[in-house]
């Protein structure tokens, strides 16, 4: 099984960005601790961080060669319908990752162009949610088959 572990804006910055919001966990530690739980599941993973929405737009296009794609699209999440169209089109399951719960901050992150085309979101958990999305994404694939 195969799986595109697919990053948004600004997500490079994780450890240093907002600490107070985001962790202190970068996203290489949180691709290590991916890497750990795939080899549990059996599970190949790829990675790619974008900070362009075009790129990241092509990334889920390219992606649709996988079984499945943990998308944290960040802040294209609140403003992207390419990116919406992206996952509409490609017919691979998608599973979203918010580090925090959009609903708990400001109104403008309330908007979600992903939330009714992707097949589940883990939302809140901070850098475990990758890992929690993973398993979650892994157990819907198999099960749906």
């Amino acid at each position: 099984m195969k799986v595109a572990v697919l990053n948004g804006p600004n997500l490079n910055l994780l450890g240093q960005r907002e600490p107070h919001l985001y962790g202190q966990t970068t996203l290489a530690g949180i691709e290590a601790e991916l890497s750990q739980v795939a080899a549990e599941l059996s599970v190949q993973l790829t990675f790619g961080q974008f900070n362009g929405e075009g790129d990241l737009v092509t990334a889920v296009q390219t992606a649709r060669a996988c079984d499945g794609i943990l998308l944290n699209a960040a802040a294209y999440t609140h403003t992207s319908i390419a990116l919406r169209d992206a996952v509409l089109a490609i017919g691979t399951p998608v599973w979203a990752v918010h580090l925090t719960d959009p609903e708990a901050r400001e109104a403008f992150r309330h908007i979600d162009y992903l939330a009714d085309v992707v097949v589940g979101r883990t939302v809140g958990l901070g850098a475990r949610g990758y890992a929690v999305a993973l398993r979650a994404l892994t157990q819907h694939l198999r099960t749906e088959v």
